[in-house]
């Protein structure tokens, strides 16, 4: 056990030694110091292991921080499963939705500037958005199951009647995945002439956005827009800052955390960093997969999926919100915002995308826990959490002052869920930090 120890504590002096000169990092301590065990942390490094020898993922990059100290950064597998280059703890990972809680923080900056109002409706600042329609079947007929995250329409073009929505869609029913938007439903399968072209822009696609049927009136459901709920809530963001969302995020929320690497264009001189794409073969090995053309675009800033980050990064952005709002000296937030963000917002809409969860709500753009023995993931009462289709999942949990990031370019829901098992069991005090 004293062997561990040293190595956890070891692992942790190399964090200073790896951060460039004059980077603002958080500071690390010996995983005792703040109620952690070293020896129970190792075993987030074999549950690793264990995925990458199953071939359920390639790679990734595993990030624990408790009381604002890092107990824990590692980087597992290779970087390149062809040349075999070990994985790198810089590496860049496309967050896809993983990159939505950044814009929620974007739209709370806006509203504690009383520059729009969660309940305000989209057409305020969008025309275009007036007057939707919601799309139910035709004469009774049973609704399809909703088409997954992502998807176009698929099948015939169903047989629907298009209705008065009751309300507008408003910027809180987008940042809770209750507006209807392209969430994969009627509305979705008959509004196929809606497609994004390479060169539009939020400006000129958006707009387009509002002539799409609803999958439902706004507020009565839980669906997730994947792409359009988001996107839109980008376009608001420019409109209300005058500025393009990129500039607004840099300016905003990138620059005062020091997120050096958090963009949505790599820039040519860290291309070597991004971590490649790869799916199994027929075969069963490791080969080379092309990212969807969506990612890295310079014309169309993507706020629902478009972000690459490194883990350093993302964690801390979530010790900021963690901190209530505030990281270094530079507040972003206000506390009491950051505690909205974390509200359910949903009553009992949410219950996962299985649609069977319990003990879980949601907030303003993250997954909230309500109730951590009901929850399908171990977290704390409190917790608010949201992940990426690439693997990506962080989280920052107030009763116990966890920051945890998991980065990886393979989706599997049961490592997720292992690995917020795998830090929780580290946690041996629950005393606040000394």
């Amino acid at each position: 056990m004293q062997h561990s120890i040293l190595r956890g504590f070891a692992g942790v002096v190399a964090l200073a030694l790896f951060a460039p000169a004059g980077a603002k990092e958080l500071p690390s301590a010996a995983p005792q110091a703040v109620g952690m065990s070293a020896e129970r942390l190792a075993r987030v490094d074999t549950l690793m292991q264990r995925y990458i020898a199953a071939g359920t993922i390639a790679n990734a990059v595993t990030l624990v921080a408790r009381h604002g100290k890092v107990v824990h950064y590692a980087a597992h597998g290779e970087f390149n499963t062809t040349a075999h280059t070990p994985m790198r703890r810089d590496a860049l990972f496309r967050m896809a939705s993983s990159s939505k809680p950044v814009i929620a923080v974007a739209v709370l900056t806006l509203v504690e500037e009383g520059l729009l109002h969660l309940n305000d409706p989209v057409s305020r600042f969008i025309p275009e958005f007036r007057g939707q329609k919601v799309a139910v079947p035709r004469g009774g007929a049973a609704e399809p199951p909703p088409l997954p995250p992502g998807a176009g329409a698929a099948g015939p073009r169903p047989e629907v009647d298009l209705v008065a929505a009751s309300r507008d869609v408003t910027i809180r029913d987008l940042l809770t995945h209750t507006s209807g938007l392209m969430s994969g439903g009627l509305g979705q399968r008959v509004s196929t002439d809606i497609q994004r072209q390479p060169a539009d822009t939020l400006a000129s696609f958006i707009p387009r956005l509002g002539k799409a049927a609803l999958d439902f009136q706004p507020g009565s459901r839980w669906s997730y827009s994947s792409g359009a709920g988001f996107d839109t809530l980008g376009r608001i963001i420019e409109i209300v800052s005058g500025k393009p969302l990129d500039v607004f995020l840099r300016e905003r929320i990138f620059v005062p955390l020091d997120l050096r690497d958090i963009t949505f264009v790599v820039p040519a001189d860290q291309q070597a960093r991004l971590v490649p794409m790869w799916r199994r073969s027929a075969g069963g090995q490791w080969e080379m997969n092309l990212a969807p053309p969506a990612f890295g675009s310079d014309v169309y800033f993507s706020g629902a999926g478009g972000l690459v980050a490194s883990a350093r990064d993302y964690a801390r952005f979530e010790q900021m919100l963690l901190n209530g709002g505030q990281l270094d000296g530079q507040r972003v937030l206000a506390p009491r915002s950051v505690e909205l963000m974390r509200r359910n917002h949903t009553g009992t809409l949410y219950r996962g995308f299985r649609g069977d969860d319990e003990g879980m709500g949601f907030g303003l753009g993250v997954e909230v826990t309500l109730d951590e023995a009901r929850a399908p993931m171990r977290r704390s009462e409190g917790t608010a959490n949201w992940f990426g289709a690439y693997g990506t999942i962080s989280w920052n949990d107030p009763r116990e002052g966890i920051v945890a990031v998991l980065m990886v370019q393979q989706s599997s829901q049961p490592l997720r869920a292992d690995f917020a098992n795998a830090v929780m069991q580290a946690i041996t005090e629950s005393a606040p930090p000394r």
